[in-house]
């Protein structure tokens, strides 16, 4: 077992690892040393009825940016000014545009960052105007624009705004122009404390005019700052700033800009990724001017959003079940703007069908979207006015044929089956690189082909975790000859005084003890993540166990429910494993142990199945090390760390046992915090995607700190989520949050049924990764949590997630859509129904009696009946008609070869 020593400095070396890919895109400051903001000149400020703005005089770049309710607070960086105050670093009010004359062939680039020369006061007669600024001396003499920069004050809302003017003889075109969003999402040197109190975090909704930034604190409550356009100013692309000298990491996801034109990079560095929007530029001729800005308004808090841009008269969009939209899906889009829809275009042509509906009593204009064509598709909304707004969706297959041929593809192009590999490690499915179309077998990083950490069991992970939701047999077969002959005795000790640890990867580099030619020269084993045999071999990582855990009560779930899958073992030996490798985590890894773990809650599913099976003296010492677990936590404000200084990782773990012992305090604090990271946004890419930037480090093939788009954080971020929703179910933001996350982890698969560890954001790629890597902690968050809601809301009337919903006299039914078809949640009813074998095929709620029935599909061949389990969150549970609870607790009901209705009373 490695002391905390130990484990620091090996972190200090991942840390120094992971920023290395980024140190390679940054840029040192060009300009000279005395090049510097000129901190002696002092500032200025101003306060309005929402903010206290302080700009310094020299650049009349913020210095800080508050709330008028908390002035302590501030948005922005201030307090790293000494550290970020020479040329080259970007500060809120700073301007990049990219220039062409008539004529010319390539774009000229400007830049006001690139300068710290003092820029020339504006004095202006205008009472809304609070400063202004010429920022010619930041520019070369011979620069074809003069750029006046104004900050005002617009019925206490903060507006930044620049005035462009062509001084030149020459028709000029504006092909890129960029407003640097410089807000305080630096970490670096900070506690988790301190982080979430003094930090925030931002997420884009790139939709055009009706485009919007979300600025929130970690902790997730507060006032919250909204950037919107103001003028013609649409939001067309979110362009990371790569030039900022400040180092990008694991505490620093980096800077980003509101892209108002982007010809000129779509010509150029983003010729081979398709746009979220239609790039576009302007024409300037001669002594003409325009005007470009952004105005920045405070939300009471994350879930008043929408509300506060309905308020100030922007528009709003709200997609049900969200914008990932399965092709057998009746989706449902609300648009909230003064103006009515003139035109809506789709493209690709085709690839949508929308209807329009009836307005909701409240002015709510409604249609219906049907997806037809697999792939990305734009929805650009044309108002009366003229402002334009684009949602993106993902149109995906529906999601059961999506599962079936992720299962296929893992199965057969994954599977691994080489007899005499040297390091063990077949049968199993294994990390796979769809650009090349082969089988990762070699690789710098030890786990990714070692079937080991996220990176490396997140295939296996994957395959088992799809026979939950969609079982095969042939697919069973071959993974549970991968659990007896690879993980049992492999991945997993399975004897002496390690058993049941599990071990941090099967590969591992060490040349002198192999054979000659068994590492692949063409791979850099020089790095400390080419882990040598002692260190793969080595116990002492807490996260590698859930998997295993997941495995084993996987396969425990299929044998004890179904009859004829599950043929090795029986399924007690697989509920006591994982167990066994539940308590192993504690006991062999107890450092990273008192972290909240990915797929931590499958702690709790295991609990469960043991009290199930009225095996109590496990249960009890389960519950017991769970609870010293949880009552740590509870003596934490944010106990939310894990092997990074940050993480979003552990909040799903750390919820479920808070919620699971009472702690209501702390689960509150979590989802708090979750919400901070985890946005609703009219885009699929960001809507329900959990924040992570760094794994593409240690999971992906492109290596870089980037935000990914839905990344495992989605899945396992919409457990806790969806599970408050359930304890709260008239709160209809945290459903459309966690289904967001739930439905995100599906829309990266490919049409053949291949998994990628997620999609790059940077305008310059967005695309999926080219590897599986540690795609499968969020399948499992799919697989435990998808489900079908029905409910009701006051605007917008009865909806359905994971079901096509239709209303006849009063009677509520749902044909359910989702993979699995075995969950359903009635929110008026707070009915939570869970099959455990068997499917639902539709399910019926009469809104005049408040009775309840529903549709199981027909017998097949592994499953002659279906066990129901019946949860109430009302204040009494129904029973269906003629079926009695066996010994666990659960309905038995005996399957026919069609369809069978049952009845709840």
């Amino acid at each position: 077992m490695k002391s905390r020593n130990t484990v620091v400095i090996l972190l200090c070396w991942m840390l120094s690892w992971s920023f290395s890919p980024s140190a390679a895109l940054i840029k040192a400051p060009q300009s000279p040393a005395s090049d510097s903001l000129n901190l002696e000149m002092g500032s200025v400020k101003f306060s309005t009825s929402e903010f206290k703005i302080e700009l310094l005089k020299s650049s009349q770049t913020v210095l800080g940016l508050h709330p008028a309710s908390e002035p302590d607070f501030d948005f922005t960086p201030g307090g790293f000014l000494p550290q970020r105050k020479k040329a080259g670093f970007y500060h809120l009010g700073d301007i990049n545009f990219r220039l062409k004359a008539a004529g010319d062939k390539e774009w000229s680039s400007y830049s006001s960052a690139a300068s710290r020369k003092d820029v020339k006061e504006i004095e202006s007669s205008d009472e809304y105007v609070l400063a202004g600024s010429e920022l010619s001396p930041l520019f070369p003499e011979n620069t074809p624009v003069k750029i006046n920069r104004y900050w005002e004050n617009h019925d206490g809302n903060i507006v930044l705004r620049f005035e462009f003017k062509n001084i030149s003889k020459k028709t000029l075109e504006i092909g890129a122009l960029g407003i640097p969003m410089i807000f305080n999402n630096n970490l670096s040197g900070k506690s988790l404390d301190e982080a979430h109190a003094e930090n925030v975090f931002f997420d884009p909704y790139i939709g055009k005019d009706a485009g919007y930034l979300q600025v929130i604190r970690l902790k997730g409550s507060g006032p919250v700052l909204l950037v919107v356009p103001y003028g013609d100013s649409p939001f067309e692309a979110y362009n990371p700033l790569l030039d900022d000298p400040t180092r990008r990491g694991i505490t620093f996801e980096g800077f980003h800009e509101w892209m108002i034109h982007s010809k000129a990079y779509a010509e150029t560095e983003w010729k081979d990724a398709t746009p979220w929007n239609e790039p576009t530029s302007l024409i300037l001729k001669p002594g003409k001017s325009h005007s470009y800005g952004v105005k920045f308004l405070l939300a009471d808090s994350v879930q008043k959003i929408e509300k506060t841009l309905t308020a100030n008269k922007r528009p709003v969009a709200v997609g049900i079940p969200g914008y990932v939209l399965p092709q057998d899906v009746n989706a449902d889009l609300f648009l909230k703007y003064d103006k009515k829809v003139k035109k809506i275009q789709i493209e690709p042509d085709g690839a949508l069908e929308i209807t329009k509906k009836e307005n909701t009593p409240n002015g709510w204009q409604k249609y219906t979207i049907n997806g037809l064509m697999w792939g990305r598709a734009r929805l650009t909304v044309i108002y009366a006015d003229g402002l334009q707004q684009t949602i993106n969706y993902k149109v995906i297959k529906p999601e059961k044929q999506v599962v079936a041929d992720n299962g296929h593809f893992l199965t057969t192009e994954q599977w691994f089956d080489k007899q005499n590999d040297p390091f063990d490690r077949s049968p199993s499915v294994i990390t796979y690189d769809y650009e090349t179309k082969q089988r990762v077998t070699q690789d710098s990083r030890a786990w990714i082909c070692g079937l080991g950490d996220e990176g490396g069991s997140g295939a296996w992970l994957n395959a088992i975790m799809k026979q939950f939701v969609e079982p095969d047999k042939e697919e069973v077969a071959k993974l549970e000859n991968f659990i007896q002959q690879t993980l049992w005795g492999g991945i997993q000790y399975n004897e002496g005084k390690l058993k049941y640890g599990v071990r941090k990867s099967m590969f591992y580099y060490e040349p002198d003890s192999m054979p000659a030619g068994t590492y692949n020269d063409d791979v850099n084993f020089g790095t400390w993540a080419a882990w040598d045999k002692e260190h793969a071999m080595s116990v002492g990582r807490s996260y590698n166990y859930p998997h295993v855990a997941a495995a084993h009560w996987v396969m425990y779930r299929l044998s004890r429910n179904y009859e004829g899958l599950v043929t090795q073992k029986n399924w007690d030996w697989y509920l006591l494993n994982a167990y066994q490798t539940s308590m192993a985590m504690v006991e062999l890894a107890p450092y990273y142990a008192q972290f909240g773990q990915m797929e931590g809650s499958i702690f709790i599913h295991i609990l469960e199945d043991l009290k199930t099976e009225g095996l109590w003296e496990y249960a009890r010492k389960l519950e017991g090390k769970m609870k010293e677990r949880a009552d740590h936590w509870a003596t934490l404000n944010y106990p939310f760390g894990s092997e990074m200084p940050w993480d979003s990782t552990g909040q799903e773990e750390v919820y479920m046992w808070s919620d699971y012992f009472g702690l209501d305090d702390k689960a509150e604090t979590t989802l708090k915090a979750i919400l901070a990271y985890m946005p609703t946004i009219p885009h699929w890419a960001y809507n329900g995607n959990a924040r992570r930037y760094w794994d593409f480090l240690y999971g992906g093939k492109l290596s870089r700190v980037e935000r990914q788009i839905h990344h495992y954080g989605s899945g396992l971020n919409a457990i806790p989520v969806l599970k408050e929703y359930r304890e709260n179910p008239d709160n209809l933001y945290l459903l459309r949050v966690g289904y967001g996350g739930v439905l995100g982890t599906l829309s990266n698969i490919t049409e053949d049924g291949f998994a990628p560890c997620a999609f790059h954001s940077f305008p310059s790629t967005l695309k999926n990764d080219g590897i599986s890597g540690d795609y499968g902690p969020g399948f499992y968050g799919y697989a435990v949590n998808s489900s079908t809601f029905i409910t009701h809301d006051e605007e917008f009337g009865w909806l359905a997630f994971g079901g096509n919903l239709n209303e006849d006299d009063g009677v509520v039914n749902v044909e359910l859509t989702t993979a699995a078809k075995s969950r359903v949640f009635i929110s008026p009813l707070k009915l939570w129904l869970t099959l455990e074998a068997g499917e639902f095929k539709s399910v019926s709620y009469n809104q005049n009696n408040g009775e309840v029935s529903f549709e199981l599909k027909e017998a097949n061949d592994f499953t002659p009946k279906a066990y129901l389990k019946i949860e109430s969150f009302g204040d009494s549970e129904p029973k269906p008609e003629s079926y009695s609870k066996n010994a666990r607790n659960l309905y038995e009901i005996q399957l026919e070869d069609s369809p069978l209705k049952v009845n709840l009373n």
